[in-house]
């Protein structure tokens, strides 16, 4: 709450802390005016991780809170709001190259959109083999890479090489998941964006597109309040 109060009174322009400080003290919430109004813009709240700062520092993430702040991008739609939060904090998404992608199996059929949306870009796809098999599959063109087990060169050389723009890989299950721990490694060290579920790839597919399509603006708080 420490965090997500602020982030809703900026979103929306209203003192919420303030409010709830004064109900706390007596005063009826009733008597305060109802707000109403409905938004005609999206806020997008994105977390900041002080991983590059710890070299070594596996940046996988898990129930302890491990951001150090918080950033939050707001326009008209969400792909262009999605992609200031990201700029604000600190990530750059590309406008072209090669995406790596590794999912789990039950995240294969959401993140379809997203690969598809890539292609339509202009960006390469490389994938892992169950990944490769099944975007394949729906017709997709998608390159085979190996895995780190698999021998090289594998994806982590090509991640180090600078061959990789973007990763999308979402893990299940701690093999899985430690598996993947020299890919999230080599990705922060080459400051390659990372994105670890379907939702997210999704979003950043979108965002990729906003951005190719008009020059970000910059606008005043106020100026979506009124």
């Amino acid at each position: 709450a420490s965090r997500t109060v602020p982030f809703v009174a900026k979103a929306i322009g209203q003192p919420v802390a303030k409010i709830a400080s004064r109900v706390m003290a007596g005063e009826k919430l009733s008597t305060f005016p109802p707000f109403k109004r409905e938004l005609d813009y999206m806020a997008v709240k994105e977390a900041v991780f002080p991983f590059a700062r710890f070299p070594g520092v596996d940046p996988v993430l898990s129930p302890e809170m491990k951001s150090t702040g918080e950033v939050m991008g707001i326009d008209r739609d969400f792909a262009t709001a999605f992609a200031k939060s990201q700029l604000g904090a600190g990530t750059k998404i590309p406008q072209e190259g090669v995406a790596f992608v590794s999912v789990k199996d039950s995240d294969k059929a959401q993140i379809l959109p997203a690969v598809r949306d890539l292609i339509d870009l202009g960006f390469r796809i490389v994938a892992t083999g169950g990944t490769q098999r099944y975007l394949a599959k729906a017709g997709l063109p998608v390159e085979l890479v190996n895995k780190v087990a698999e021998g090289r060169p594998h994806i982590v050389d090509k991640i180090i090489d600078g061959e990789i723009a973007l990763i999308f890989n979402t893990t299940e299950g701690w093999q899985s998941l430690k598996d993947s721990q020299s890919i999230r490694a080599s990705a922060l060290n080459s400051k390659v964006p990372y994105f670890t579920t379907a939702a997210s790839s999704r979003a950043v597919a979108q965002a990729i597109a906003a951005l190719r399509s008009s020059q970000l603006e910059v606008r005043s708080l106020q100026d979506y309040y009124s």
